[in-house]
Order: structure tokens, then sequence, then C-alpha cells
């Protein structure tokens, strides 16, 4: 499991955010403005909530983004793992190791409980209640 998020998943979650906030359609540059980020990359990261249908993309002079999944229905975690893939990978937090029923490592049962208490907290804070400054 990483112990770290994108700068994708990271655009993902703040654009999710302003978008549902503003109301409004937002292109790419407006997006990338506010979210301090390329316009080059808007599409990178919100491709993904596009294909799942969390985000329109409309094309067109008055296309734009535009919010479509209420911020209460999704939680942090989804997001991360929709960009980045999935968070528990299952592998031990002693790089290259595999623990396994007979031999675990000595970090095994403290790592398992931190790592479910970290999903737990991501998978519990919904967008709605990240609201506010990006």
């Amino acid at each position: 499991m990483r112990l770290e998020i994108t700068q994708r998943a990271d655009l993902a979650v703040r654009a999710l955010v302003l978008l549902a906030e503003s109301g409004d359609r937002l292109k790419s540059v407006e997006l990338a403005d506010a979210l301090d980020a390329t316009p080059g990359v808007v599409p990178q990261a919100l491709g993904p909530l596009v294909r799942l249908g969390w985000v329109r993309s409309v094309p067109g002079p008055t296309g734009g983004y535009e919010s479509v999944k209420p911020l209460n229905e999704l939680n942090v975690l989804q997001v991360i793992e929709l960009i980045d893939g999935p968070t528990d990978n299952g592998r031990c937090v002693v790089a290259g190791r595999d623990c396994d029923a007979g031999d675990r490592c000595a970090l095994h049962e403290s790592w398992a409980q931190a790592r479910g208490e970290l999903l737990d907290s991501l998978g519990g804070t919904s967008l709605a209640s990240i609201g506010g400054p990006c």
C-alpha cells in the first residue's frame, strides 16, 4: 500500500469539489487556473471521472466540465482508487517481501491495523465534507 497519492488524484478530488461548489460549467483553462495546474493535465485527471459519469464534458466553444454526481455520494478513497488504482495491493510493508500465514514480518500486524484505519478514514470522508478553498 502506498502512503501517498499522485498529483492527478489530488487534482481530481479538488476539481470535483470545485465543480460541484461552482455550479457552473468550467473550461479546462478556468479549472487549471483555479487549481494551480496546467490546462494540459486537467483532461488527464478528469478523463476517468467523465468515463464513470461523475463529471460531464461538453465540447465546443461554450463547453467545459460540469459536476454530475453529488459530492455526498462520493468519498476520497473512491476518487484515489479510480485515478491511482487499488490502494491496498496486499503487499507487505517491507519492500520486496511477501507475508503469508506462515511467515509474517515483524510489522505485519501493526501495518495491517494502520492500513485498515487509513482506508476506513479515506472511505469515510465524503467529498462534501472537504469543500471550501482548494
